[in-house]
């Protein structure tokens, strides 16, 4: 944590200085479980921060539902030549400037953030030593005023610092925190548009019942079929870093996903109301 390093110095410290921070703001205001909700606003701060590029995600969902009808065209086109219906659906994109990836870039974005706050919980509160991690916070944080003289990470009942993997010896119930942040991961990709819900705000009055109901022919478009596949495997994959990770990082995974859902699920809403208007 001390290590002048990159990576230290443009993720770690800063999370750790704004951690700091809004904790004893709220240990001054004697809020129980004072860490708990630190991480908790850090996250929706981060969560704020993250607006712009969600914004984006949106829009680029819409530019691909409205190109829909012509992507059905090119697939009955180039059914039967795969590399073409390929060139094609490039060319399609290009032509709309439309990143058909614009959908995974909030997760990627993500990973760094997520990655600085592990290192935040593995490097300072999984020590062993509520000591050691007082000692080394206060070597990192920017300014006198923001040195701690004790940690309190119980939350709720919970110590911020145990992990779902040590269920044998800090209690069973730890195995319900991957589990929760699992289902919470596969809805937050589920409501978003160009993952697993309809992109808002485009109706397509011309399109007959028929052709709402005709199945799809050919193979299916390269990002659309990777996108279904991160649905599924990418909460696997999260439940099984958060089985192993200190609950602290669940906890600001879950609180992140909970807000992505909200937020996207209203900005749905939003847009068909000013679609029907």
């Amino acid at each position: 944590m001390t290590d002048p390093g990159i990576f230290n110095q443009l993720l770690i410290w800063p999370f750790m200085n704004i951690l700091i921070a809004i904790y004893k703001f709220l240990e001054i205001a004697h809020i129980p479980g004072a860490f708990g909700w630190a991480i908790v606003v850090l996250t929706v701060i981060v969560r704020g921060a993250m607006s712009p590029l969600t914004k984006k995600q949106m829009e680029s969902a819409k530019k691909l539902q409205a190109i829909k009808p012509h992507m059905d065209e090119l697939h009955k086109k180039h059914k039967d030549d795969k590399k073409k219906l390929q060139e094609e659906q490039m060319k399609l994109y290009q032509q709309h400037g439309i990143n058909p990836a614009a959908g995974c870039l909030p997760l990627l974005i993500s990973f760094p953030i997520l990655i600085g706050l592990y290192r935040v919980f593995v490097d300072v509160l999984s020590t062993g030593s509520t000591e050691e991690a007082i000692r080394q916070i206060n070597e990192v944080v920017y300014w006198p005023f923001l040195q701690i003289q004790q940690l309190d990470l119980w939350f709720f009942g919970i110590n911020l610092a145990s992990k779902p993997s040590q269920w044998q010896t800090d209690g069973w119930w730890l195995l319900a925190i991957p589990v929760i942040t699992g289902v919470l991961q596969y809805f937050q990709m589920k409501s978003t548009p160009g993952m697993g819900a309809p992109a808002p705000a485009v109706v397509d009055t011309k399109k007959s019942k028929k052709k709402q109901e005709e199945k799809k022919e050919g193979m299916e478009d390269m990002a659309a079929s990777m996108q279904k596949q991160m649905v599924l495997i990418f909460p696997f994959m999260i439940a099984f870093f958060s089985y192993t990770f200190p609950v602290g990082l669940a906890l600001y995974w879950n609180t992140f996903s909970l807000m992505t859902i909200w937020t996207q699920r209203k900005a749905q809403e939003t847009a068909i109301q000013t679609t029907k208007k």
